[in-house]
């Protein structure tokens, strides 16, 4: 019997273990922007735009509706649906210019909504999660810009320095600088990419986005509600601002023009850095070049393999991820605790590859494959916390459970890489699954006994090819027992133009149908496309004439794919019976 584990994971930081290259492959074209960054040759994340971006821009809305027992808002800001505002995103209006900002959550959450905004009015809201499924877009009344090196804040007072730094003498030089730089009336936070960067620099980036604030607000003034006052910055931008560090060791463009003002912006918001961009002018596709093309067509796959065999399986659902590890083909060569142990640590790191590839958010929970030992345990929680360093995305590990599952958040501001390039499947509506070719000629059924009570002796019945072989099965026999059972003739066609689950039923008399639909008679020769049937793990054979009617091959496996002639030799209402005049005969 297996044991669960139910020990702790380390809550001691962990340092990133650094890859030794890491490259931006950034591809350009009229209708999309797409970033890679691949760390020593293998791609770790991907991102891609195609309309402008919702989350980080600011918006002048209206409050609809005040819901108390929510404790939260919804506020018309133009979008196709109303954000939502929670209490404790309000900055009251009340407070004293020298703490707004300052002023704690929890302490907003005692305080009734009702008292802080009311129907009608206008705010300025700045979205922090898009628009996800069903759900508006999440906006606060706390606004930020970001800017290379700081983030500028336009009520408050507040002075913060990125917990990322870590050298305390880093962080006393930096704190003193942003006393000595932050704008009256203004909170500031000082970003990671501040480490050894001068007093010039940080204040030339507040410099900046005080400007870029003064044309905010003169866009507001001038605006009428509902209505955006400042779009974020595309893709591109964002990357330099937010990615290309001292870390990056180069970054490779496509498009000479984008190039340019890639090359432009660099030098102004880091100049050291501007040698390392360069442009791509071969023919072949930057993404094809970097071998980037055939990673992303393995991106939406449910099931992620593993180089030692074993492989992971990853459902993403709106409410939370789930992945779970399996051993698959891997069988080990020492012991079983090895081999679970060698696999949990693979795919561990294979998690925190999909996990920014996909860029999923939110709860994820993670069945690694169950171990004996505390001590195995320990080292894949300790492993896996330093493969999570290197995300850029603030993530928080929680204990092994007792039923031996691993589970973090992960923050998320927006749709994953896999929502925004797909679309929810129109057969199963996001389901996953959709009726199988039995179920659906079980509803055909249903349906028919339902119309038993309409004029006519027969049925004439349309659907898809699946379940045209579902209801006739092998040498007709559960067809005729159907034609029995409902004391009717049925004529059964295929309509390769349907979804699965779709089927139509039309009531009638035999003598009406056969002439419309029984233009055969024995010895017949006709075409027909031959087709493996739609029977799972199947090798038979079906022929299907272009008006949908379904022949049953005696011999026709080797013309799967092809178009051949058959000659009649039975016919029935529903199907008929042929042989495969072989060429030459």
């Amino acid at each position: 019997m297996r044991k669960r584990g139910n020990s702790r994971a380390s809550t001691t930081p962990k340092v990133a273990d650094k890859p030794r290259n890491i490259e931006i492959i950034v591809n350009c074209a009229s209708r999309e922007t797409r970033i890679a960054v691949l760390e020593d040759s293998k791609l770790m994340e991907y991102r891609v735009e195609r309309e402008e971006r919702v989350v980080g821009s600011i918006f002048k809305g209206i409050v609809q509706n005040v819901l108390p027992g929510m404790d939260a808002a919804f506020v018309d800001i133009g979008l196709e649906r109303n954000a939502f505002l929670y209490v404790a995103d309000i900055i009251p209006e009340d407070l004293s210019d020298a703490s707004p900002a300052s002023v704690r959550r929890s302490e907003l959450r005692r305080r009734k909504i009702k008292e802080l905004i009311r129907p009608g009015q206008e705010l300025m809201v700045q979205v922090t999660k898009g628009p996800r499924g069903t759900k508006g877009a999440r906006v606060t009344t706390r606004i930020s810009l970001p800017g290379r090196y700081v983030v500028l804040m336009p009520e408050g007072n507040h002075l913060g320095v990125s917990r990322k730094i870590e050298d305390r003498k880093e962080r006393e030089r930096l704190r003193r600088i942003g006393e000595r730089i932050n704008p009256a009336g203004f909170g500031l936070i000082l970003r990671t990419e501040c480490e050894g960067r001068t007093e010039a620099e940080l204040k030339a980036d507040v410099a900046f986005l005080q400007q870029l604030w003064s044309q905010v607000m003169e866009n507001a003034k001038r605006l009428r509600a509902p209505v955006v006052v400042h779009r974020d910055q595309t893709l591109l931008y964002r990357t330099i601002r937010d990615v290309f560090g001292d870390e990056i060791d180069r970054m490779v463009i496509d498009d000479p023009e984008e190039y340019e003002k890639v090359a432009l912006v660099a030098g102004i918001v880091a100049p050291k850095l501007k040698g390392r961009i360069h442009l791509y002018d071969q023919e072949e596709p930057i993404f094809d070049h970097y071998g980037i093309e055939k990673d992303l067509d393995r991106l939406l796959e449910h099931k992620v393999w593993l180089k030692s065999g074993g492989y992971l399986v990853v459902d993403e659902t709106e409410a939370l991820t789930a992945i779970d590890i399996n051993t698959g083909k891997q069988v080990g060569s020492t012991s079983l605790s090895d081999t679970i142990l060698k696999t949990n640590m693979e795919a561990s790191e294979e998690v925190c590859r999909q996990l920014r590839l996909r860029d999923m958010g939110g709860i994820i929970v993670i069945d690694f494959i169950d171990m004996d030992e505390a001590e195995d345990r320990n080292k894949l929680i300790d492993h896996f916390e330093r493969l999570l360093a290197r995300d850029r995305a603030r993530t928080r590990v929680g204990r092994i459970s007792s039923l031996g599952l691993v589970e973090i958040t992960r923050k998320r501001t927006g749709e994953s890489v896999t929502e925004a390039i797909t679309s929810l499947c129109p057969m199963c509506e996001g389901r996953g699954r959709i009726a199988s070719s039995d179920t659906v000629g079980l509803w055909v059924e249903r349906e028919m006994r339902r119309k038993l009570g309409e004029p006519g002796n027969a049925f004439y019945v349309e659907c898809h090819p699946a379940v045209v072989e579902s209801l006739i099965r092998l040498d007709g026999e559960d067809i005729e027992e159907l034609e029995h059972e409902l004391k009717r003739g049925l004529y059964i066609r295929a309509n390769f133009d349907f979804d699965f689950e779709d089927f139509e039923i039309e009531s009638g008399t035999i003598e009406e149908f056969d002439r419309r639909l029984m233009g055969y008679r024995r010895a017949q020769v006709l075409e027909c496309n031959v087709r493996r049937s739609a029977v799972e793990s199947s090798d038979k054979a079906i022929g299907w004439t272009d008006t949908g009617y379904y022949v049953e091959l005696l011999d026709g496996a080797e013309h799967i794919g092809h178009r051949a002639k058959v000659v009649l030799q039975d016919i029935r209402r529903a199907f008929a019976v042929a042989d495969v005049i072989l060429p030459g005969r």
